[in-house]
């Protein structure tokens, strides 16, 4: 744990200042208090050290300079690859049937959902399922039966209203 002699003090008579700089830079209070916080964070990590400097107040706006223009960076870094490489158009639509399954499943209670989703989706053993679970392994062939049998009972229903409404 750092040494946190003056830290609250230093944070309190700062905070505001190196606030306002990072928004003039970043002009977006959001990033600016992302910036300000993670340099802050890093200053309390090191105060041992940082408190030691002739002015710590200027440590931490390089940091936070730093940070909020290392994010800056990035996010044109992204937007010259967007418009670079455009959208990637190799990911299909879902099907209407994945639709309906998708909202059946949000019907389903969490550990029916989960149950279902490991075991089908991701091919898990059953044993594999209790354990990710922490369910003993008769309850996970309870929830996969009644989750079953509700999605079918949901889909079936799909089913029926696409037929009136045809």
């Amino acid at each position: 744990m750092p040494e946190v002699d003056g830290f609250d003090e230093f944070y309190r008579g700062s905070r505001q200042r190196l606030l306002g700089f990072v928004y003039a830079l970043t002009g977006n209070l959001a990033e600016a208090q992302d910036a300000v916080q993670e340099a802050y964070i890093r200053a309390w990590q090191r105060w041992s050290t940082v408190a030691g400097y002739d002015d710590p107040e200027a440590w931490v706006r390089v940091v936070a300079s730093r940070i909020a223009v290392s994010r800056w960076r990035s996010l044109r870094s992204r937007a010259r690859a967007y418009l670079r490489h455009g959208v990637d158009d190799s990911t299909p639509a879902p099907s209407t049937d994945t639709v309906a399954v998708v909202a059946a499943l949000r019907q389903l209670p969490e550990e029916q959902r989960t149950a279902l989703a490991l075991y089908y989706l991701l091919g898990m053993p059953v044993t594999e399922v209790a354990r990710e679970t922490a369910a003993p392994v008769g309850t996970v062939k309870a929830r996969l039966s009644r989750g079953r049998t509700a999605l079918a009972g949901l889909l079936a229903v799909s089913d029926l209203e696409e037929a009136a409404d045809a």
